[in-house]
């Protein structure tokens, strides 16, 4: 599965953004899509994910609350939209497919994966 991560950028803390992965290729072998991010210096850490098919979302506890997964099935597409942004939020985002088993949380999960988006919150 080919993944292109793209909506990132530099803005205030507080307001909001909304990053956008489209999915290709192998699709069928895909059971669902997640966001991961990684910050200067700190490890890659999971953020959210969605599945292809029903509701379940899965949200890190940091941001859960602030943070809304969603998806158009029809566009292949995942979308993360980000809220009440803060300083924080720093870091360039990864969105990833996985398979049908393993746990959604964990980064070695997923085969699949984006280029990444940088999202710098800053005044």
């Amino acid at each position: 599965v080919q993944l292109q991560a793209s909506g990132g950028g530099l803005v205030q803390p507080g307001v909001s953004l909304t990053l956008s992965c489209a999915a290709a290729g192998r699709t069928f072998s895909s059971s669902a899509v997640a966001w991961f991010r990684q910050a200067p210096g700190k490890e890659r850490e999971f953020v959210a994910a969605i599945r292809w098919s029903g509701s379940d979302t899965y949200y890190a506890n940091s941001i859960k609350g602030r943070f809304t997964i969603s998806r158009d099935n029809a566009k292949n597409t995942v979308y993360l939209q980000m809220n009440s942004l803060k300083p924080e939020d720093t870091a360039v985002y990864y969105c990833a497919s996985r398979g049908f088993s393993g746990s959604y949380y964990r980064a070695t999960e997923y085969p699949d994966w984006g280029q990444g988006t940088q999202v710098t919150v800053s005044s």
